[in-house]
């Protein structure tokens, strides 16, 4: 849908990658831009909007100058009750989100891909499977670059986004050709009136404008999804997938083994099913056969064979840090999981790991209660190290369940000692279960130091 936009004002308030992307892409379709920062602009950004002669503030929000835009591309990240935002919202000006706007000029079609958990690595996953088949397609959204910018020269024929409830909270027209949405786990429930129910309604906006061409994968075991789905009025194709065989709902993917997801999707397939294997797929654990299944079933009805999934599963490569093997000594398996800064997360990677388990957890708490990783612990963990500087509540919860418990402030030396303990057979993993702030800048700066002393080790 194209929108005259000659001599109208944008302003885009918020520089990151998606507010300069869209300053960019209102520029070249025809919009007076200007872009309002409070905050400091990123050098590489600053180049860019001078570059382009595109007018911008930093530092400071000049109402008299924002207030006049016909529209407003808002950062996901602004909250509606920022000053800015409310003087906006009583003079009642249009606010659309990057995603929308440069939704109206591409011809592309795209799957877009929401959750609280295993958003990233479905879409990088969606994305190698379309790319590996031949596909012409960009990466956008939370990942790669910003959507708005790739829509100016608009080469693509697809586009796999990432999606946060943020973005689709001032999403109104983007209409995706497959919606995905994997889970439903209380976060970020500032932003909505410490409501599960009204951040679950904000993921639901990923379907507001599917249709009876569209299609929507979403997670069948998941039970916020199930309940909330229920009051959502949507004429699509619905494409559950199940872990499980399930009775009362026909699963579009299911798995019927631990590596074989059945699909049974009639709108595209000849056969009345077809068995997907995953076996020679690098990704651990259940969480991650929930996040394959939701790609597969994309990948599925964006028009792949069966046979062109098949041959790009064993090929990807996950964002780093997210359950990552980099190294093996002596027969031992490392494996960096630094993502995992809370205990959902470190309880997916301890189920998910079937070999015996040399553990290094730790770092800043928040709040955790560790009594679900406890079973887990017991049945696998033959040693905990202990990786803060105040370990005594993971001491607390595992001194007496696992053998052995140490600690130590020293990445490489709980690389070195892990090594020690671990047998050939056995997987050293680093899933802290915390946040990092207390001995690493961020889960990064963890993950990166973990891997260096694993590839000093191996050297040495």
């Amino acid at each position: 849908m194209q929108h005259s936009s000659e001599g109208k004002k944008l302003v885009i308030l918020g520089s990151g990658e998606s507010g300069v992307g869209a300053a960019l892409l209102g520029q070249a379709k025809g919009y007076d831009v200007f872009v309002s920062d409070g905050g400091a602009l990123k050098p590489i950004y600053k180049e860019k909007l001078d570059k382009a002669g595109i007018r911008f503030e930093e530092g400071t929000h000049t109402l008299e100058e924002i207030l006049t835009a016909d529209e407003i591309v808002k950062s996901p990240g602004i909250p509606e009750k920022a000053p800015v935002m409310q003087a906006v919202r009583e003079k009642k000006i249009s606010v659309i989100s990057e995603i929308d706007l440069a939704s109206r000029y591409t011809k592309a079609q795209s799957i877009a891909i929401t959750g609280t958990n295993g958003k990233t690595t479905t879409t990088l996953l969606t994305y190698h499977l379309l790319k590996e088949a031949g596909y012409n397609v960009g990466l956008a959204g939370n990942v790669g670059h910003s959507f708005a910018e790739q829509v100016i020269e608009d080469t693509f024929d697809w586009f796999v986004l990432e999606l946060s409830s943020f973005q689709l909270d001032d999403t109104y027209d983007y209409t995706p050709t497959v919606a995905v949405l994997l889970n439903i786990t209380p976060d970020h429930l500032d932003r909505y009136h410490y409501s599960l129910e009204e951040y679950a309604q904000a993921k639901l906006r990923i379907t507001r404008n599917l249709d009876s061409s569209s299609y929507f994968v979403y997670n069948a075991d998941d039970r916020v999804i199930q309940q909330e789905y229920q009051s959502v009025f949507v004429d699509t194709n619905d494409l559950p997938f199940s872990l499980h065989r399930r009775p009362d709902i026909h699963c579009a993917g299911r798995y019927v083994a631990e590596t074989t997801l059945r699909l049974d999707i009639p709108q595209v397939q000849d056969d009345d099913h077809e068995d997907v294997s995953i076996a020679r797929s690098p990704l651990i654990g259940q969480h991650n056969r929930q996040n394959m299944a939701a790609a597969i079933l994309a990948a599925r009805v964006a028009g792949l064979s069966v046979k062109q999934i098949e041959a790009a599963l064993p090929t990807f490569s996950n964002a780093d840090h997210r359950l990552q093997p980099v190294g093996e000594i002596g027969g031992a398996q490392f494996i960096n999981d630094s993502k995992a800064t809370n205990v959902e997360a470190a309880w997916y990677a301890l189920d998910g790991v079937k070999a015996p388990l040399i553990w290094i957890a730790g770092g800043t708490d928040k709040g955790n209660d560790y009594s679900t990783l406890v079973p887990l612990a017991q049945q696998k963990v033959k040693a905990l190290i202990c990786l803060g500087v105040d370990n005594a509540k993971l001491r607390a919860a595992f001194d007496g369940v696992v053998p052995l418990v140490e600690e130590t402030q020293d990445v490489r030396y709980a690389v070195h000692r892990a090594a020690e303990l671990a047998q050939a057979g056995d997987v050293v993993l680093l899933s802290p279960a915390c946040a990092s702030f207390d001995l690493f800048k961020n889960y990064e700066d963890r993950g990166r130091q973990f891997a260096q002393a694993v590839s000093e080790l191996v050297k040495s």
